[in-house]
């Protein structure tokens, strides 16, 4: 049942007068639920409930922190179908997908749950005291990560379960030992409230602190300013356009006494650089996975590859025919929201009224279904590099052919990149070798390299980098995908000649938590007093 209520803490609050409908484009009408807008008192009182609750979750045991995600996980689950079929409704994506995204959702909190487990996250290290070292003693200095405070959370438009609620930013942030208040997107407002349910039943389960976790309703970017301006807010997990981005990281540093991060996704393109032996090899099936890459959830992935770096060669027209032929055997399918749609078909008409650029295909407009249809435009390496405007992102299902010359104007185009998440080569393996300096420029410029693969598709792992240089994201040392994530959430603290008892467990000379160490330079799991100290 559809409350329409805002989540203070484990309190219920809806005493603003101003209320938000979901829309469905599935349905073209609003769906049932009436979303109440959170006043400045209730966004108030959820980041001082998130301040106190700090003092107390920041002292939980990684253990009860653990098994806090593992009962998000379980709640979320109990949701069942309805979950399903409300995400489908205000997303427009199909039941199979969200279905699989729940699963995703479901997988990375218990990710995180087992890095908990693990321990070595806090990448503790010892230097043991050197008192007879000349010419000066050493003190015993001991550093772990400890959590930095509360964060706020913007849900995502194209996610409304792996980017949202209990997406990795707020997984990880809990598993950092962060309270979390969520700002929740304004197409999944019904989504949000079910999960935010899940959340808030996991945390009185397993005996958390009341505003561990808040969810607030908002309009345009008014809520989101007063989160990110709040001074006991200290981070920020943001996924979204590169406008809103750039406005909360001002609002971050320019607006508050105590600047703070904001780790925000905001805008690539994710450039392929598609070989000329690979597309003599089999030009058809190298069509065949980029347009099925291009189309892929209506293009609606931050990982699109939205940008072909093509070498003109005898069989260059022949693979851009294929590609468009490819594109036209998509048929339109529904956008996320109404506002993304009319966005998409607006950026896309400015792409091809670029001087210089050319239309190879594309399908009919379908503002009144908001329905996102297949574009592939081409326009030559001078002219892109010329134009850093061909560098905008357009969000759908759209892609531009860069036809170079020679290796000189691929060089000279791969060099004016601006940052991206990924970049992809499709190439043989004599054109890997061949084009290794090419390649390492991309590299330079992205998060992730692929090779003969496709960008869409970003794997919760270990290894995982989700994230990329500016204007990709904020901070380019950072991803928002993986366990490597809960890094954005915790800062490194030092402790001098601290005495035993007054340590964290997890810097003991026992080694109580048995977690991996770096002790006097080498990794071990052993105590302290069985190593032998070596003056340095």
């Amino acid at each position: 049942m559809i409350s329409g209520y805002n989540f203070v803490g484990f309190e219920k609050k809806a005493s603003g007068e101003k209320k938000l409908h979901a829309f469905s484009t599935v349905l073209k009408n609003d769906l049932p639920g009436e979303f109440s807008v959170a006043t400045e008192q209730e966004i108030h009182e959820a980041i001082t409930k998130a301040t106190v609750a700090f003092e107390n979750y920041r002292q939980t045991s990684v253990a009860e922190r653990a098994d806090f995600l593992d009962a998000i996980a379980e709640e979320i689950m109990q949701l069942g179908d309805a979950l399903i079929e409300r995400a489908h409704l205000e997303s427009g994506l199909p039941e199979a997908r969200i279905t699989g995204e729940r699963g995703r959702t479901v997988g990375q909190l218990k990710l995180f749950a087992s890095l908990l487990r693990d321990g070595s996250y806090v990448e503790a290290i010892i230097d043991t005291a050197l008192p007879e070292r000349k010419p000066l003693p050493r003190s015993d200095l001991r550093r772990m990560m400890l959590p930095i405070g509360p964060v706020a959370v913007f849900a995502a438009s194209n996610f409304p379960l792996a980017f949202s609620t209990a997406g990795g930013d707020t997984a990880s942030a809990l598993a950092a030992g962060c309270p979390v208040v969520v700002k929740a997107h304004s197409s999944h407002l019904g989504t949000n409230e079910m999960v935010a349910t899940a959340i808030i039943r996991a945390a009185q389960k397993c005996n958390m602190p009341d505003g561990v976790f808040s969810s607030l309703v908002g309009e345009g970017a008014l809520l989101g300013h007063q989160l990110v301006k709040h001074p006991q807010i200290k981070a920020v997990g943001f996924t979204g356009s590169f406008r809103g981005g750039m406005a909360l990281l001002k609002a971050a540093v320019n607006e508050r006494d105590e600047p703070i991060p904001v780790y925000a996704e905001m805008s690539s393109i994710n450039p392929v650089l598609v070989l000329p032996g690979k597309i003599k090899q089999d030009i058809a099936a190298v069509a065949s996975q980029l347009s099925a890459s291009i189309t892929l959830g209506v293009g609606q992935f931050c990982t699109n590859p939205g940008l072909l770096f093509v070498i003109k060669d005898e069989n260059t027209g022949a693979f851009v025919q294929n590609l468009a032929q490819a594109l036209q055997g998509v048929l339109p399918a529904t956008m996320l929201n109404k506002t993304i749609c009319a966005a998409y078909y607006k950026e896309r008409q400015q792409l091809l009224s670029q001087p210089g650029v050319e239309a190879v295909w594309a399908g009919d407009e379908g503002h009144d279904d908001y329905k996102g249809s297949a574009v592939l435009a081409q326009t030559t390496a001078a002219n892109f590099i010329q134009n850093s405007g061909l560098q905008n992102e357009v969000f759908g299902p759209s892609s531009l052919v860069v036809l170079c010359e020679d290796e000189i104007e691929l060089r000279s185009a791969l060099q004016s990149l601006h940052g991206q998440l990924t970049g992809t080569v499709l190439g043989t393996a004599d054109d890997v070798k061949r084009f290794q300096a090419y390649i390492d420029i991309l590299v330079a410029r992205v998060g992730r390299i692929i090779y003969n693969g496709v960008p869409t598709g970003v794997e919760v792992s270990h290894a995982m980098m989700h994230g990329g240089p500016f204007p990709a994201t904020t901070f380019a040392h950072f991803t928002s995908v993986g366990t490597e994530a809960i890094k954005r959430f915790l800062r490194p603290v030092c402790y001098q000649d601290c005495p035993q008892e007054f340590l964290p467990d997890a810097l003991k000379d026992e080694n109580l938590l048995r977690i991996m160490r770096k002790l006097n330079g080498e990794f071990t799991k052993e105590a302290v007093q069985q190593m032998e100290v070596v003056p340095q």
